[in-house]
């Protein structure tokens, strides 16, 4: 794959979005991130604490696997950790553990951090770990987990977190791509309904898998204990307080940039996962830059981001971007409803002053159907948020409405992806705050090239869909390869159109430049030669006022090739055998008047809820497969099997 390719593309929208007549500072950043990628990224570099400051940024010498920063030296625990405290810093809140599913509340300072980091990859090194060795992490939602993977990185090992709750199966398959030394778990994790006990799924996985580490840590918690250490096994098995007493703090391990910092599996995978690589150098060059200018959060701000570290938003805006920048991350393990209530997340906000909120319109979808009126906001003292982010899905016109009514501020949309690591498209919130347009998560973030190209390759004309693309090379921070498979990468991810990365989402760029994704290229329906993509016949029955959230998947149909059925669920005290009937007509006729007959969408069922997987994305595919009559693949991320169950009668064909 060439470089020569990319001369032929259309030049960057550089346009102006505030429309003030002027180039904008956003339009400046991007086109000299573009032009000029080796000063851009230079100078971002700068704020980094480098032990052997890097002489060359990017390295194109292998294209299209292109490396940030060849030459650099360095370790991001320091860089989280120590350098804040040597700063001054130490006594700082670093973490804020809020947990309402066990009443629980701690914050640990800056100083603190460091001490039980330094503690714990002391005791990691007296098992053995070294620079290089992988470290897997099956944790909940407690300091436990940011210590661990901190740990790591203070050692230079690898460390590759798995969503706490995942199947044996699916551990296992990550156990065996990434043969890790250690295994570092707790007894179990808290919902608000059940408490998960972790390790027998960890056994289970340990049996299945055929790589076998040489010991696994388990974190002891009160609300359900553990056996350790009972079974006759071929690896060591410990307490976390025991490995802690006998520990003695160590020091950081220099590291290449180019050197991986973790390993990241993508969620719902068959067969082998493809684990993401994120390398040391440019990971913390992107996140150091991504939490000013697009976030708008600087040191001693507070960022709460409602995810989980076990999923990429988690690594980047809980643990690395938050400490990288000398901030305070909420680390909450609750929900944004029934932990106790619609209001938990203004709690959060109201009792650590927190300037910044970051989370799922999953989340809000839920706080909008339990609190219609916003009635738990007005019982807190808010005033400190300044701006909410939400990404992990698109986000509809009609939740950005509401959540914009409600709170009075910015609401701004991000789109990014577990491959990139930081967003791919946003609203620059500290670079230059722009006008809102509801659906799109606004322009191209510097760095990244983003074009929309017609099956043939060719860029589309203004406000025509396609697939959207990052051209070559991609910032850093986002991924190099795949772990140990540099042929799967390129095969997966840069082989259909020469010179550029395929994002797998399908969209459009306006003629302002704003970027409006409008889904996963397999959720574009094929209506009787018609393309319509699932986001556009979502947005139009997400408008309707009784309508809380909302599916939309393509059938197979003899006819058009397939057919359009939506999937509703309605707000709270909205009954659906008295107004179910009326709810469906409307919502056909607004499908129609919004999108066009074309779209064909007659069938709307209103169903109590739909199946998500932990993150809060909803199982569309999985939808689909059942309604075509496939044998469905149910990812090990599902959040609540039993939704899906209760689904396949109303999404089965029936003759």
């Amino acid at each position: 794959m060439s470089n020569d390719a990319r001369g032929t593309a259309a030049e960057p929208a550089t346009t102006d979005p505030a429309n003030t007549g002027t180039t904008s500072p956003w339009a400046q950043a991007h086109a000299r991130s573009l032009a000029d990628p080796d000063g851009f990224w230079g100078e971002a570099a700068r704020a980094i604490d480098w032990v052997t400051e890097p002489t060359r940024t990017l390295d194109a010498s292998n294209p299209p696997l292109y490396r940030w920063f060849p030459d650099g030296v360095l370790n991001t625990c320091f860089n989280a950790l120590d350098r804040h405290v040597a700063a001054g810093r130490g006594e700082q809140a670093a973490i804020h553990y809020d947990s309402p599913v066990t009443g629980t509340r701690r914050t640990l300072t800056y100083a603190a951090l460091l001490d039980d980091v330094s503690r714990f990859a002391g005791a990691l090194a007296g098992l053995g770990v070294e620079k290089g060795d992988r470290v897997v992490i099956y944790m909940p939602m407690i300091p436990e987990a940011v210590v661990a993977m901190l740990a790591c990185a203070r050692l230079g090992a690898i460390h590759s977190v798995v969503f706490g709750g995942f199947a044996p199966a699916e551990l296992a398959a990550r156990l065996e791509d990434a043969e890790p030394k250690v295994v570092v778990s707790a007894s179990c994790g808290i919902e608000p309904s059940r408490t998960v006990a972790y390790k027998p799924y960890l056994d289970g996985a340990l049996d299945r898998s055929a790589h076998k580490p040489e010991s696994v840590i388990v974190l002891q918690r009160d609300q359900l204990r553990a056996d350790v250490g009972v079974r006759d096994t071929d690896w060591e098995e410990m307490e976390w307080t025991d490995v802690m007493a006998d520990a003695e703090p160590t020091g950081c391990v220099d590291v290449a940039a180019t050197d991986p910092l973790y390993i990241l599996y993508t969620s719902g995978t068959t067969g082998r996962p493809k684990g993401i690589v994120r390398d040391n150098g440019g990971h913390a060059v992107a996140l150091r830059w991504s939490m000013e200018n697009i976030f708008d959060v600087g040191p001693g701000d507070v960022l709460f981001t409602a995810s989980d570290v076990g999923w990429v938003v988690g690594h980047s805006y809980i643990v690395y971007g938050p400490l990288l920048t000398g901030a305070t991350t909420v680390l909450y393990e609750g929900k944004p409803v029934g932990t106790p209530d619609a209001g938990a997340f203004w709690r959060v906000v109201e009792d650590y002053g927190v300037k910044a909120l970051f989370t799922a319109p999953t989340a809000f979808r839920a706080i909008k159907k339990e609190d219609a009126t916003g009635e738990y906001r007005h019982g807190h003292d808010i005033s400190s948020l300044r701006t909410l982010f939400l990404a992990g899905e698109r986000l509809d016109p009609d939740t950005y409405e509401w959540a914009s009514s409600q709170l009075g501020i910015p609401v701004i949309d991000n789109w990014w992806q577990t491959e990139t690591g930081w967003p791919i498209v946003a609203n620059l919130r500290g670079l230059e705050p722009m006008p809102i347009k509801a659906g799109s998560p606004t322009v191209p973030v510097p760095g990244y090239d983003v074009r929309v190209l017609d099956e043939t390759g060719q860029q589309c004309d203004p406000g025509n869909e396609g697939a959207i693309c990052l051209r070559l090379p991609m910032p850093p921070g986002t991924l190099p390869t795949l772990w140990r498979d540099d042929e799967r990468y390129v095969d997966g991810y840069l082989s259909v159109f020469d010179g550029y990365y395929l994002t797998g989402d399908g969209g459009l760029i306006d003629e302002d430049g704003y970027v409006f994704v409008m889904g996963r290229t397999d959720d574009v329906l094929n209506v009787a030669g018609h393309r319509l993509s699932t986001g556009s016949l979502e947005a139009a029955i997400a408008g309707h006022p009784d309508v809380a959230e909302c599916a939309v998947i393509g059938v197979a149909d003899a006819l058009k090739g397939q057919a359009p059925r939506g999937l509703v669920v309605l707000k709270a005290g909205v009954d659906a055998a008295t107004d179910g009937e009326r709810i469906r007509t409307e919502l056909v006729q607004r499908v129609r008047e919004e999108v066009g007959a074309v779209a064909a969408l007659k069938q709307i069922d209103v169903v109590t809820a739909l199946p998500k997987t932990r993150s809060g994305k909803i199982l569309r595919k999985t939808m689909r497969e059942i309604a075509d009559g496939k044998d469905a693949v149910v990812p090990g991320t599902i959040e609540d099997v039993s939704v899906l169950d209760g689904l396949r009668d109303v999404l089965r064909p029936h003759p």
